[in-house]
């Protein structure tokens, strides 16, 4: 799908088959949306520029990601994708600057372009392909902060689940429950600091493009927007080293719980084994064992196992270890 918008924000859809000999002067974004061969070939034939297929975003070099062809920027950048699921992803999606416009290619329907786009329905003034970008990148990058928001609330969650109430004990089971949503934050920073170095190279190269040097306003908005970035990247860090933290105690405290089982385990066999002792001496069956003439000899026994029970018992409350 091609997908139009003009200098006023308003869309409308281009087909292959409209009869358009060129772009309209008052377009500034063409928004490929999950294009097609067809589609693809279109563009290029308005354009003159070739427009980079699902295989060429996944090319991971900077000299296929980024270059500038025929006076035309070309620009892929990671961003993430389906955040607020349980299955966050990174989508590569294209940026090139030609003649003015703006063209985007894109496999996937991130929640920043659907923002973006939901801020040029308002009537918002546009300018031309530089600005539509600068706007755009800031409106990612707003999307990130969201995004690193809502991770910081789930980590506080988390972190007042796992050590509120630390004299109720709980079953590792919970703990382990716990673990599998840090392993889910985890993943989803991970994309977010993956996102956020494809931003920081992009908005880099784009800052000292020619094109961005005749334009102080433009030029100003993308570094803002490259410093938000950077700021960004570093909050990130910071959340990624809390997740750490929030991991090792988790395992942490599985540990204690753990060891506390095997305490009491432990503690039980050191107290019957004593009365187990006693018990095995007393069903051996040689012939000559005095004892068991004994008339008294049955509850002395008994007595004895009980005795041998207890005093490890109350030594062990003694030193603390119960």
């Amino acid at each position: 799908m091609i997908n139009a918008y003009s200098l006023n924000g308003s869309m409308k859809s281009l087909v292959p088959t409209d009869g358009l000999k060129h772009v309209p002067a008052d377009i500034v974004w063409l928004d490929l949306v999950d294009p097609t061969a067809q589609e693809d070939a279109y563009v290029e034939t308005l354009l003159g520029i070739s427009i980079p297929t699902r295989d060429d975003l996944k090319d991971i070099e900077p000299s296929s990601r980024l270059y500038v062809e025929k006076d035309s920027v070309f620009m892929t950048a990671s961003l993430v994708w389906r955040a607020d699921g349980d299955d966050p992803q990174l989508t590569d999606v294209a940026f090139i600057l030609t003649g003015g416009l703006l063209v985007t290619v894109r496999y996937a329907e991130p929640k920043s372009f659907k923002l973006f786009i939901a801020a040029l329905g308002r009537g918002e003034p546009t300018g031309d392909g530089l600005t539509m970008l600068g706007r755009l990148l800031e409106t990612i990058a707003d999307r990130t902060a969201e995004i690193l928001e809502h991770t910081v609330d789930r980590i506080d969650t988390l972190s007042t689940d796992i050590f509120r109430d630390r004299g109720k004990r709980r079953p590792p089971q919970f703990l382990e429950g716990k673990l599998a949503e840090i392993s889910e934050t985890h993943r989803l920073v991970s994309k977010v600091r993956d996102s956020l170095g494809s931003l920081s190279r992009l908005l880099t190269f784009l800052i000292n493009v020619p094109i961005v040097h005749k334009k102080e306003t433009e030029g100003s908005l993308c570094r803002t927007v490259a410093h938000d970035v950077e700021t960004l990247s570093e909050h990130a860090s910071f959340i990624a080293g809390n997740i750490a933290f929030l991991l090792d105690a988790s395992l942490g405290l599985i540990n204690v719980e753990q060891n506390a089982i095997i305490k009491i385990f432990s503690i039980a066999s050191v107290v019957f084994l004593p009365p187990t002792l006693v018990a095995s001496i007393y069903g051996m069956n040689f012939q000559f064992m005095p004892e068991l003439n004994w008339h008294l000899g049955y509850p002395l026994a008994i007595l004895c196992m009980m005795l041998s029970a207890i005093i490890p018992f109350f030594f062990f409350r003694w030193k603390g270890w119960l």
